[in-house]
């Protein structure tokens, strides 16, 4: 596949939406009336985000590749 900025464009839009949707469903998850939910619960979501925008932010300014994490709650 050739590389060209119009691809790029394509899916940068499509997939930074999708992660912003997601991103605010994870949000909603804050809602005490619907959830039960620890400060350790909070933190350790907040963490794990963070974590993944600096892995972002260094892949994008190195052009490696990181080894994927999934994300559990103890």
């Amino acid at each position: 596949m050739a590389r060209t900025r119009e691809k790029f464009v394509e899916l940068a839009e499509k997939r930074v939406n999708k992660t912003i949707k997601d991103m605010r469903l994870v949000g909603n998850l804050s809602n005490k009336t619907n959830y039960l939910y620890t400060q350790k619960d909070a933190e350790r979501i907040l963490s794990v985000l963070e974590k993944e925008v600096k892995l972002l932010r260094s892949r994008f300014f190195s052009g490696g590749v990181d080894d994927e994490e999934l994300f559990r709650l103890d």
